[in-house]
């Protein structure tokens, strides 16, 4: 990093989070002075636009890529559209011990007399809880699914290459085009769809304005400037934001700061779940450097400094904040922005290239929160690009992860995506798949799947309660084999199923009817030429994924109940539920029976392993295609974010031994502490699984420090990931820490602030986490040979 670069980050990681009302209030006074004046997607589209008109213009004076959602940098807007915040939940906001989001007295007072009493009822959350009925609100209460859609606009979205070969203008050319290619004689939904294609415009032309006052922004600030090298950067600054993004870049500055603006203009639209992800930059940036290389028009270095400022602009962007029981299983700064290095090219050639290491090298120096970035690993990628990858990992920040792009590539064209398509798709967020530019892939929640099993043993009632909210699927003191329990889990997990899926079904049609996303929906392949909006079955692709979470924990607790109640007798049902009801008090043997002497997963070990197949075939045979509202179909992921902690304090004792509100086992790790066979037979037991039939899996693996050492250890990292792909797996990610640093780290904070762990999907730094957090990643295995 040279001096302006250091510094940039200096101020991103210093700056305290801000919550800022001045979206809320613009978005307020816009609606309250024309609601009911224009069709719902035009009204989005000048809500939009006096977003872009109005919001303060921000350049920070080492700045070189332009642009903040709020007013500054880690300043927080908030959304009242889809979810107000109560007075109650600003003060939580402000006040909570770990990653708090500071609330002013005037941004009280600004919610207290404008925001919250016009969105009071208006907003999506308000009407969808006022909606929902009473069956699926208790299943979400009692943690048994959780609901992202009912407080964040569908997101997770990527975006591919083609905004870097035509400007804004250019796409008002075709929406122009498939307006005047509407049939009002036959097609019943032309008006619809003209209403649509005027406020995906209308979007076109707010994100311009956005840049121009950029533009005009950095001109004063070059004629005040004294420093010649500092004016002449503001003056190309300001000649960037008057091409881009009107027109297409023509050089490598210009391609970041087109990229820039786009994601701004996503984020600030909408507060789409995981905001928006870059997709395969490194291949979208490099004809750019090249071409400026050849013409001498840049240096590396110099190259290198802009993307090192680019880089550092994701960091200034934190996570909306959250409420409810979403801000408790993923209470985080980070919004999941995820870039994809390496991987395919839509013709099969490996994509590695000068501006994939560069991206390493500066993910390695800067090592910010965000953005966290991954290696798509073909049988095609160098084993050079692996180890320069494997290099970053052993420092210990949990990045960046590795996924099988060939398993990948295989996940899309499954489920009916092209060749080409799939190639230029890729993962995002955490783990999930999708064809970036060209797909809506929603995830829909997360789906408890232990707590199934646990409303199973108890005959369709939830311990922790004592209410009723499942089927009565039989008492398990009546059975008689380990299948009978199964088939009652299999009719639960049909009903919990059944539940989730009628509230998505309304939820999806919700955001279709009151929350289109017009400017998305210009960047997504065919919106513009089906003239229908990305959140109303617009994307060449619409997927839903359900979330499954503690395969490891339901795969153990089925073994011990298999094992030792079933086969070899040694305890009856009725002495199990008892202890599961006790926490195990008073049965502390059979507590360490099911730990110790019990197959479990994570091993090697078929007998538990096979169950775990079985579990996950149910899942999938039970969610796998299903219809969602848009023409599209449901599929099955295998990963927690944070959301094992709180779905694990939901609960009470499992047969695995664990302990009431303990957390779940994590992605398809297994439960932590559990697998003892090393860091082999963990991958030959997550191998098993049919990862292609998902739409992502996740495995955390962590290594003591001292096993990655010289390149002997690079060697072997890169042969177990090798290894592990050749199972068709999907991913792998790495904590590289010892738990000496991590309990020192709990007793001395302030002597760690930038310690960065992996968690699950994503990295975050170490003593921002809750207790129950820290504690989990301590749990688990540290493998200490390889």
């Amino acid at each position: 990093m040279n001096e302006r670069i250091k510094r940039l980050r200096e101020e991103s990681y210093e700056t305290p989070v801000t919550l800022d009302y001045e979206r809320a209030e613009i978005i307020t006074d816009f609606y309250r002075e024309n609601i009911g004046k224009y069709s719902v997607p035009v009204m989005r589209a000048l809500a939009f636009k006096e977003l872009c008109a109005k919001k303060t213009i921000y350049i920070g004076k080492d700045e070189l890529i332009v642009g903040e959602r709020g007013p500054k940098p880690k300043c927080v807007s908030t959304y009242p559209e889809l979810t107000c915040h109560t007075l109650e939940d600003l003060e939580i906001l402000d006040t909570r011990e770990k990653n708090p989001y500071k609330v002013s007295e005037e941004c009280k007072r600004v919610y207290k007399e404008k925001v919250i009493p016009f969105w009071k009822g208006r907003s999506m959350r308000d009407r969808i809880f006022e909606q929902l009925d009473d069956e699926w609100k208790d299943a979400y209460a009692a943690g048994i699914f959780t609901e992202f859609m009912e407080q964040r606009a569908p997101g997770h979205t990527t975006l591919d290459g083609k905004f870097y070969k035509k400007g804004l203008e250019d796409f008002k050319k075709e929406i122009d085009e498939s307006i005047a290619s509407l049939d009002f004689l036959n097609d019943p939904e032309a008006t619809k769809k003209r209403e649509q294609l005027k406020g995906m415009r209308i979007a076109c032309d707010a994100v311009i304005l956005f840049a121009e006052r950029h533009a005009d922004l950095a001109e004063k600030m070059a004629k005040e400037e004294k420093d010649p090298k500092r004016k002449a950067e503001l003056e190309r600054i300001a000649a960037n934001c008057r091409w881009v993004p009107r027109y297409a870049p023509r050089d490598f500055w210009e391609a970041l700061q087109m990229y820039w603006f786009m994601h701004l203009g996503t984020i600030t639209e909408l507060n789409g779940w995981d905001a928006m992800n870059p997709g395969h930059l490194d291949r979208y940036f490099y004809p750019f450097y090249k071409k400026d290389l050849e013409e001498g028009k840049i240096t590396r270095d110099w190259a290198k400094e802009l993307l090192s400022a680019f880089w550092i602009k994701f960091n200034n962007h934190p996570a909306p904040p959250k409420v409810g029981v979403t801000a408790a299983e993923s209470g985080t700064y980070n919004d999941f922005t995820n870039i994809n290095l390496g991987g395919l090219l839509p013709d099969g050639s490996d994509s590695v290239n000068e501006i994939s290491y560069m991206m390493l090298e500066i993910m390695d120096e800067i090592h910010l929160l965000q953005p966290q970035a991954n290696v798509q690993l073909s049988r095609k990628t160098p084993d050079r690009f692996l180890k320069a990858a494997c290099r970053v990992i052993r420092k210990g920040y949990g990045y960046p992860s590795i996924f099988n792009a060939d398993a990948v590539i295989a996940e899309m064209i499954r489920v009916g995506k092209t060749l080409e398509d799939a190639r230029e798709g890729g993962t995002s967020g955490c783990v999930e798949t999708g064809a970036f530019g060209k797909e809506a892939y929603i995830l829909t929640g997360y789906l408890n799947v232990p707590k199934i099993l646990e409303i199973t043993l108890n005959n369709g009632v939830d311990p922790m309660t004592g209410k009723k909210i499942g089927l009565e699927t039989g008492d398990p003191r009546n059975f008689q084999t380990y299948e009978e329990l199964f088939e009652a889990f299999k009719k639960q997990l049909h009903h919990f199923v059944d539940i989730k899926m009628r509230g998505n079904q309304f939820i999806e049609r919700m955001y279709a009817e009151y929350a289109p996303a017009v400017f998305l929906s210009v960047l997504i392949d065919d919106c513009i030429k089906k003239g229908k909006d990305y959140n109303d079955g617009g994307p060449r692709y619409n997927t839903n994924y359900i979330q499954c979470v503690g395969i490891g924990t339901i795969t153990d607790s089925l073994s011990a109940l298999k094992k030792h109640v079933f086969e070899e007798k040694r305890y009856s049902m009725d002495e199990v539920l008892d202890a599961l009801k006790k926490d195990f008090e008073g049965y502390e043997s059979m507590r360490l029976t099911f730990m110790n002497k019990t197959p479990r997963y994570g091993n090697d070990d078929d007998y538990a392993d096979n169950i775990m197949k079985e579990v996950f075939e149910t899942l999938f045979n039970e969610i796998e295609g299903r219809k969602n509202t848009k023409g599209g179909e449901y599929h099955v992921d295998m990963l927690p974010t944070t959301c094992h902690i709180y779905f694990g304090s939901v609960m009470g004792a499992s047969p695995d031994g664990r302990k009431a509100r303990m957390p779940l086992s994590e992605g398809i790790s297994p439960v932590q502490g559990a697998d003892r066979n090393g860091p082999t037979a963990v991958i030959k037991s997550a191998g098993k699984m049919d990862h292609i039939k998902t739409g992502g899996t996740l495995l955390n693996m962590k290594f003591m420090p001292k096993v990655l050492e010289g390149e002997e250890g690079i060697e072997k990292l890169a042969n177990l990931i090798r290894t592990y792909f050749r199972y068709d797996a999907h991913h792998i990610q790495f904590n590289v820490v010892d738990e000496a640093t991590l309990r020192d780290a709990q007793k001395h904070p302030e002597k760690y602030r930038d310690l960065i762990v992996r968690v699950a999907g994503y990295s975050d730094y170490f003593c921002d986490l809750g207790k129950e957090l820290q504690e989990e990643i301590i749990a688990r295995t540290a493998q200490e040979t390889l």
